[in-house]
């Protein structure tokens, strides 16, 4: 229950929520009797709020309700899949600017948090701050090997503004999961656990300071995106030293016309480089808004990105990859079948749904976008839209999944404002087709097999005696296998493959015991570099019977 002390405050939001006219944000509210009671004593809204879209109403209500209010709804604009079009686009308007705290409270807390006075740690330090934000604010310094950097401080006490609002937050969640009727589509506990996960994660700049690395990283050997050096001997959880880096706003086009960079080149690298993060590292900088991308001034022929605020960053489980990958190229291919077929095979999809007619709801959100010009087609409104659809089938998608997809959104706003007239698909089909070649091909099958092998080379003794047992149980009638017969007629396919990938499993196992028996006990044979030619036979043919294994796994 929320504390008394926090009622005053919960009182304003209300208020505020009232005044605005917030409550035909979601349709049908039914809300507690106690509140409609005290309705017709809260505030009513003037007229010019009245007029406005309810959009551009929630948007106003959280700015006047403050900054950490401000990003919660940047958060919330992100989940496209759990809010209306026209509302999500008002939120990802809002601009995360606040009035900065002093610059003498910040030097106090960087040497609170370094454990070393400023004059020890940078050569100089800016009190006037080039930035301020809900979260944090950013101060120019430089250090004692000359390096200019900029230094990113928490604003004081924010653990604690932010925990005492996100309780606030819970219990409106808890007030809507009671009492509005789509509650289990929107699922309000949800959003406020996700926000609640996303702003710890971007208070503790220890954890910033590590995506900036690894993104580092990822492109230190490429040419298209700049990555920030990080120094680590001026970082932990409440400060953040990164290198100053100089550059020109993405969306300034009059200054990047003028340093006479070509907007074409950069639009078409910043979509190689999404799919390049998201599908060769799978590691993507998810906060890809044009406050966060500047252009390097002094590259003309070759163009690069510099990017900001590593705060939010996202990644996929390997097989959500594998299956998103798979989606894209069959989309990109027009197969609509192999669409529908890999929700299925992926789990988002639940089994006993129809292929047929999930095949026919993606032909009907699909078919109508590519009645456009490729240059007029938005990936990430097809993705959205098949979501959309999937969701009428029950589907189930991890939140690092919707964060693509915004993120998506993102990179193809930008590219189409360098270069109005790109076409996202032929860029993007190339990256993709060579991308997964690498990661699922040959070589990369043999690289995982010879980084599993010692597994299952452990678990070899053990596979005939599971094998054994399993059929057993079967003779026994203990496993029930008179499953109905169309429930059989949709998994036979399924049954087949782990069949076979039984049988390859069991196969290449007794011949890794072969071979280590021979190993062993083969002292007179051929042998080859002094190892004996037998158990190379055998290891080999062990080694491409869990390869087979392997790929019918994927």
């Amino acid at each position: 229950m929320t504390a008394l002390r926090q009622l005053p405050r919960l009182a304003r939001i209300l208020g505020t929520l009232s005044r605005y006219r917030l409550d035909d944000v979601v349709e049908d509210l039914r809300p507690p009797r106690i509140l409609r009671a005290l309705r017709p004593f809260l505030p009513k809204p003037r007229a010019d709020i009245a007029m406005l879209p309810r959009g551009a109403r929630l948007r106003l209500a959280l700015i006047e309700l403050g900054p950490i209010f401000v990003k919660f709804g940047q958060i919330l604009s992100t989940r496209r899949d759990l809010l209306p079009g026209d509302i999500a686009d008002e939120l990802s308007a809002l601009q995360d600017r606040v009035p900065p705290f002093p610059g003498e409270v910040a030097r106090q807390a960087v040497e609170t948090a370094l454990g070393a006075s400023i004059a020890n740690l940078y050569t100089s330090f800016d009190l006037t701050p080039l930035a301020s934000a809900s979260i944090a604010q950013v101060h120019a310094a430089r250090l004692a090997s000359g390096d200019e950097v900029v230094v990113k401080v928490l604003r004081p006490g924010i653990h604690q503004r932010i925990r005492a609002d996100i309780d606030l937050l819970r219990a409106l969640g808890d007030l809507a999961q009671r009492w509005h009727p789509a509650a289990d589509k929107i699922r309000p506990r949800d959003i406020v656990s996700e926000i609640q996960s996303t702003l710890e994660n971007e208070l503790d700049l220890q954890r910033e300071a590590a995506n900036a690395s690894l993104l580092r990283r990822n492109f230190e050997t490429g040419d298209d995106v700049y990555i920030p050096k990080v120094y680590w001997s001026h970082i932990n959880e409440h400060v953040l030293t990164l290198e100053r880096v100089h550059g020109i706003a993405v969306d300034d086009l009059a200054a990047i016309d003028a340093a006479g960079i070509d907007r074409i080149a950069l639009a078409e690298k910043g979509v190689r480089l999404f799919y390049t993060q998201v599908f060769r590292d799978n590691f993507f900088h998810a906060d890809a808004h044009p406050g966060n991308i500047w252009v390097d001034a002094t590259r003309k022929d070759n163009p690069r990105f510099i990017a900001l605020d590593f705060g939010i960053v996202g990644s996929l489980p390997d097989r959500d990859q594998y299956w998103l990958a798979e989606n894209f190229m069959a989309l990109f291919e027009r197969d609509y079948r192999r669409i529908a077929e890999l929700h299925l095979a992926a789990g988002w999809i639940p089994p006993a749904t129809r292929v047929d007619e999930l095949e026919a709801a993606v032909r009907t959100v699909c078919e109508p976008y590519f009645t456009r010009p490729l240059s007029e087609i938005s990936l990430g409104e097809v993705v959205a839209k098949l979501f959309s659809v999937a969701r009428r089938y029950q589907l189930t998608l991890q939140p690092q999944l919707i964060l693509l997809q915004k993120t998506l959104l993102n990179i193809e706003g930008v590219g189409r404002l360098l270069h109005p007239k790109i076409d996202i698909w032929a860029v993007a089909q190339p990256v993709l087709a060579k991308i997964l070649r690498e990661r699922y091909g040959v070589r990369h099958a043999l690289k995982q097999i010879r980084k599993r092998l010692p597994e299952w080379t452990a678990a070899a003794p053990e596979l005939p005696e599971l094998v054994h047992a399993a059929l057993k149980k079967v003779a026994a009638g203990e496993i029930d296998l008179a499953a109905r017969q169309a429930e059989l007629a949709q998994h036979e396919r399924l049954a087949r493959a782990q069949r076979r990938h039984l049988i390859a499993l069991t196969f290449g196992a007794t011949a890794l015991l072969i071979a280590a028996l021979l190993y062993v006990l083969d002292t007179r044979g051929l042998r080859l570099a002094h190892q004996p030619v037998s158990a190379m036979i055998a290891g080999g043919i062990g080694g491409l019977a869990f390869f087979v294994a392997w790929r019918r796994s994927r």
